[in-house]
């Protein structure tokens, strides 16, 4: 059987990983500022993160939701005082895609409605709705067209306004900060009057935190920079570090009943491990404030490089715009300075490392990154 052929590849194969670094099959060493599409929150291979997986899974794997499993509950306190949202609820699963999911269903069972208000570049996933919310006609598959979306520009209250007083409107879901989309921060107002909002037409309103949430943007989640509270919350990615899971946090005003959601192998006991090692190594290592201030230096570093229209960004979740293609630029720096990046579109650069990153780290992430560039 061959594998089914979606990802262009890169001939490499990163077999270890320790912190903010990885090795390949040859033993070559790389700084690791991508972390797998920001899903390395705590670093490659923390010790008590692999701690603690080694020994739930030396007790226990998995057992169905068809019975307590306390480490859900524990994980939801956790959880609950790190974001500061112990007054809502927690609904697990195993992908960002999915946790978008359950909340546009969540949305609709609530208000009966079926429309959506999404925006442009958006990205929320790959499943069914998921998708169809997702600003890209080509990922979206006619079977997945049935639900009616609107794309808004970003910022720009006026239009949201349109759209959601025609009273149809189920729900908006918006990025904390847009990753897939280049790394564009909706403008703090803007989130505030969307707030405003979604609560005047009696609209529920949809963080997807997925990539911008758990620390990477300076704060727990980045819409809270803003100092609003959605309604609905997805997270994903950084949430375990690598072992698959996501979750929705959800405010009190949804109620819920049995058969509502459901999900088999949605926090499983090996997630849960993963995922209180996660917020015990966050707290323990302060590594929400190290995301901000060390995103803060590489930010102002990069400020200073030949080349760039544009840095974008919060904390460890820096979008780098050139004024040129950066194909070149981004091999150089894989084949050459030995770094990992990821890219958005043709002309930017994402940023998104392990939350872990040293200061000395993003000094040697700056001189590779110049070299790169020839300075």
């Amino acid at each position: 059987m061959k594998l089914f052929d979606v990802y262009p590849l890169f001939d490499i194969e990163i077999v270890k990983g320790k912190g903010c670094t990885v090795w390949d099959t040859e033993g070559t060493e790389y700084l690791d500022l991508y972390g797998g599409h920001a899903v390395i929150s705590v670093g490659h291979s923390h010790p008590k993160y692999v701690a603690a997986i080694t020994d739930q899974v030396n007790k226990l794997g998995f057992y169905s939701n068809s019975v307590i499993n306390s480490l859900q509950q524990v994980l939801a306190d956790k959880l609950g005082k790190a974001s500061g949202y112990d007054d809502y609820a927690l609904f697990l699963i195993n992908t960002g895609a999915e946790a978008n999911e359950n909340a546009l269903k969540l949305a609709s069972f609530h208000n009966r409605k079926r429309r959506v208000v999404s925006f442009r570049k958006s990205f929320h996933g790959r499943t069914s709705a998921a998708v169809r919310v997702t600003d890209n006609p080509s990922i979206i598959a006619p079977v997945n067209e049935g639900m009616p979306v609107t794309y808004l520009p970003l910022n720009d209250l006026s239009a949201v306004e349109e759209e959601l007083k025609k009273g149809d409107v189920s729900s908006v879901i918006i990025e904390g900060i847009l990753g897939v989309g280049g790394i564009q921060i909706p403008d703090d107002y803007f989130m505030q009057g969307l707030r405003e909002l979604c609560t005047k037409y009696e609209v529920c309103l949809i963080l997807d935190e997925i990539q911008s949430g758990y620390g990477r943007s300076g704060k727990f989640f980045a819409h809270q920079y803003a100092g609003i509270r959605p309604d609905i919350i997805t997270v994903a990615k950084g949430i375990a570090n690598g072992f698959p899971m996501g979750g929705v946090l959800i405010s009190p005003m949804f109620k819920p009943s049995y058969g509502m959601l459901g999900t088999t192998f949605g926090g499983n006991h090996l997630a849960c491990a993963a995922g209180m090692a996660v917020l015990d190594i966050m707290e323990e290592e302060k590594l929400v404030e190290n995301a901000a201030k060390v995103g803060e230096y590489l930010i102002n570093e990069l400020h200073k490089l030949p080349g760039i229209k544009e840095i974008r960004g919060r904390g460890l979740m820096i979008g780098v715009e050139f004024e040129e293609p950066i194909k070149a630029v981004r091999n150089k720096l894989l084949f050459e300075e030995k770094v990992f990046t990821g890219v958005a579109g043709t002309h930017t650069i994402r940023l998104l490392p392990p939350l872990t990153l040293t200061m000395e780290e993003a000094k040697e992430a700056i001189k590779r990154i110049k070299k790169s560039l020839g300075v």
